[in-house]
């Protein structure tokens, strides 16, 4: 998910999405774990989809004070 698809959507939507990536990563390292995962490489995607969450949502936050 790009920077500009983020700060088009709502706060609310953002946590939302938050919440799923955590369950998915969740998911990841369970199957990192048994030796399942095929594609190691979402795990990062999934961090700093994350990140970038978590960023536009704190300049919302300093923009708001």
């Amino acid at each position: 998910m790009l920077a500009k698809e983020i700060r088009e959507k709502s706060n609310d939507e953002l946590l939302k999405d938050i919440d799923t990536l955590k369950e998915e990563l969740f998911n990841l390292r369970f199957q990192q774990a048994t030796g399942a995962l095929e594609n190691s490489a979402r795990m990062k995607d999934i961090k700093k989809t994350i990140a970038r969450i978590k960023t536009v949502m704190g300049e919302r936050a300093r923009a708001a004070e």
